[in-house]
């Protein structure tokens, strides 16, 4: 974020000093692509916990807010992303529908899943989502990429790739002008506690943290300042209590990844975007 002025400027007369300075919101259609991060998994809506709300979902929330307080029509808001993924079958499956939508802002988050297999080129991955890039980019539209994460414990072995393909996301946006969603830099997701159980996808606090780094990266205010503040330190873990947690994890999530993995199939075979066309957000 930009340096912070040591003059202070007097609120306007009737505005609330707790609502957040941002600019105004100039885009009117945002379109989401990408995958299970992208989708929100682990972050139901409690009024229907079959469809993921996640961190786009919040974004669109938030930016459609922002207009209608400024006297502007709602934003409207498409969501792509499917669970499984990877980075090349996103661009191949969604960078056509948006287009054809004529969006002016998009968000492309992807390549978790190539980087969770040996074979990963990340390169390769980087060059496809380059090309997409430049794609959008041609078309007028603004693109926030996103980083990968830093991972702790049994994935730390993925930090090698993702810190690479990470470096390459931000030549990309020097070349193309694109915005970075910065998840490596995210002090707070440092925390198991901001994951889901099976430690690849965020809480619903996760993805509100998540939200609120977007807008930074989009060049507004967040919602909450204190969004990347890390919390409140957890009493230490018994350690047959840790143990018994890794052997749930390994079970329940690590096990059905591989039989995926070695049957060929995906989380997110048969499944379509749970909000493919552009509509006024919220939704009713």
């Amino acid at each position: 974020m930009g340096a912070v002025s040591a003059t202070t400027t007097p609120e306007p007369e009737g505005q609330s000093p707790d609502l957040p300075t941002a600019a105004p919101v100039r885009w009117a259609r945002y379109i989401a692509m990408g995958d299970s991060f992208s989708e929100g998994l682990w972050d139901p809506y409690p009024d229907a916990p079959d469809i993921q709300r996640g961190w786009a979902d919040n974004l669109a929330a938030i930016l459609s807010a922002r207009r209608i307080a400024a006297g502007e029509t709602p934003l409207e808001y498409a969501n792509l992303a499917i669970r499984g993924r990877k980075l090349r079958p996103i661009i191949a499956e969604q960078l056509d529908v948006t287009i054809g939508a004529q969006p002016d802002l998009v968000s492309l988050v992807g390549g978790g899943n190539d980087i969770l297999r040996a074979s990963a080129d990340i390169d390769a991955i980087s060059s496809a989502l380059e090309d997409a890039v430049v794609a959008l980019r041609a078309t007028g539209a603004d693109v926030l990429m996103g980083t990968g994460f830093k991972a702790g414990a049994a994935l730390s072995w993925t930090n090698g790739r993702v810190g690479a393909f990470n470096a390459n996301v931000w030549s990309i946006a020097r070349r193309t002008g694109a915005h970075v969603l910065d998840l490596w830099g995210m002090r707070a997701l440092g925390d198991l506690r901001l994951w889901s159980d099976d430690r690849i996808h965020l809480t619903p606090e996760g993805h509100e943290r998540v939200a609120n780094a977007a807008l930074d990266a989009l060049g507004l205010a967040p919602d909450d300042a204190a969004y990347d503040a890390p919390l409140d330190a957890a009493p230490p873990a018994a350690f047959r209590e840790t143990a018994r947690a890794n052997a749930a994890w390994m079970r329940q999530h690590v096990g059905p990844w591989v039989r995926r993995r070695l049957t060929g199939t995906s989380s997110g075979d048969g499944r379509t975007a749970k909000w493919p066309t552009p509509q006024q957000w919220p939704r009713a």
